[in-house]
């Protein structure tokens, strides 16, 4: 089958995984004692708790940890991992907040602030149209962007290009947007779904613990107002991914009921589609108590979110964040996604990524084949995939040698 159809809440994963996890855990006598418990519960398809992921944190065996992950990565999608065509477009950077740990933002009266109008942005995503099937929008809190300003915005993209997904605006920019219109959150979202709003991004979650986000980013929306918008959204029909940022000042613990805090939503709403891990970047940016997260550590959090989050189908290693190297490993400790083709992008790279901007379809097809994985294309939505198969490359014209 080289393409397929899914709903939104079964996103491309098998119906039937957690009856697959028994072979693919195989026998109990190949896990190291203190993971067989653990390896138990995955086999039986049983949540694991606070104290398992703790564990996991604590287990020397990194490898082992990956394996087990991916007993369950391999159960939902077989050796599927997903991409999509997309570009980012950063509507302004200009913010009325300034978290500790964001390089981004600017102030209105900045020499590099920007701030694109309806026309400028469409002009923008023009260059791309031809090639990407989803943009991907989130800036800073404009003082003066409200309601009508994004219906406009989207209404106007969906004229111009109606085959490009709008992927856009994170719950602190709901918030922000519901709170200059004088309207609800589910006001708010069901005027910008009428307008175009296909999902919401996951930006913006960082912690959810209200003590880590009075450091890191005070005045950002709580915890609690996270989930809420995110609960309003699903309610809608609005799919939305959802992120963590660690590496700041979090504990193992924060990092824990960060991830059953968004599970047990899901329980609720089923509206999480992907969520998507990703460390503190320190360069150029305001954080200097980070902790910072190493390679291992990138990759041990990306396993356990896999383990963790048995209610959330997709976990993506963020190529943008993590680079391709290591996007490429995550793939076998429990990832299955890598986003998409980006095009351009600058919260990430203003923050020091120097992951290249310049993939495309098959460029990311040979990181997922090096992985030994399937590359599927997929729609924003993941309800729609298909087998990507690179074109044969021409083959050559060879000089002819001369006769001597």
């Amino acid at each position: 089958m080289s393409a397929w159809e899914s709903s939104l809440r079964d996103a491309g994963s098998n119906v039937d995984w957690k009856e697959k996890l028994p072979a693919l855990v195989g026998t109990f006598s190949s896990w190291s004692e203190n993971i067989r418990p653990l390896a138990l519960k995955v086999s039986k398809g049983q949540r694991l708790s606070l104290d398992d992921g703790l564990l996991l944190y604590s287990h020397p065996n990194l490898s082992e940890v990956g394996r087990l992950s991916n007993c369950i990565r391999t159960a939902r999608f077989d050796f599927n991992a997903f991409f999509n065509s997309n570009v980012h477009v950063n509507q302004t950077n200009v913010c009325v907040l300034a978290c500790k740990f964001c390089a981004f933002r600017r102030s209105k009266r900045a020499t590099d602030a920007y701030s694109l109008d309806i026309e400028a942005y469409l002009d923008d995503l023009a260059q791309y149209a031809d090639v990407v099937d989803e943009v991907h929008s989130v800036g800073g809190l404009h003082p003066d962007w409200d309601v009508d300003h994004y219906e406009s915005l989207f209404t106007e993209s969906k004229k111009r290009f109606p085959h490009i997904a709008i992927k856009a605006l994170t719950a602190v920019e709901i918030k922000h947007i519901s709170q200059l219109s004088n309207i609800s959150f589910t006001e708010t979202l069901s005027r910008l779904k009428k307008a175009g709003l296909d999902s919401l991004p996951g930006g913006g979650a960082e912690i959810l613990d209200d003590d880590v986000r009075a450091i890191i980013c005070n005045g950002k929306e709580s915890s609690s107002e996270y989930l809420e918008i995110h609960r309003c959204a699903h309610e809608l029909g609005i799919p939305t991914n959802c992120t963590m940022l660690f590496g700041t000042i979090e504990t193992l613990e924060q990092r824990l009921m960060h991830m059953i805090q968004l599970r047990e939503l899901n329980d609720e709403t089923h509206g999480f589609q992907c969520f998507v891990p990703y460390p503190f970047l320190p360069d150029d940016s305001r954080l200097p108590e980070a902790q910072l997260a190493t390679g291992s550590e990138i990759l041990r959090t990306i396993a356990i979110s896999r383990l963790m989050l048995d209610s959330i189908p997709h976990i993506k290693a963020y190529r943008m964040n993590i680079g391709d190297e290591l996007a490429e490993l995550a793939l076998q400790y429990g990832a299955d996604d890598i986003d998409g083709t980006v095009q351009k992008e600058s919260i990430m790279h203003l923050a020091g990524s120097t992951t290249p901007l310049d993939h495309d379809r098959i460029r990311l097809a040979r990181l997922i084949s090096d992985a030994g994985c399937v590359p599927v294309q997929r729609n924003t939505t993941y309800e729609q995939f298909k087998v990507f198969i690179p074109p044969v490359p021409k083959q050559r014209k060879k000089l002819k040698m001369a006769n001597l």
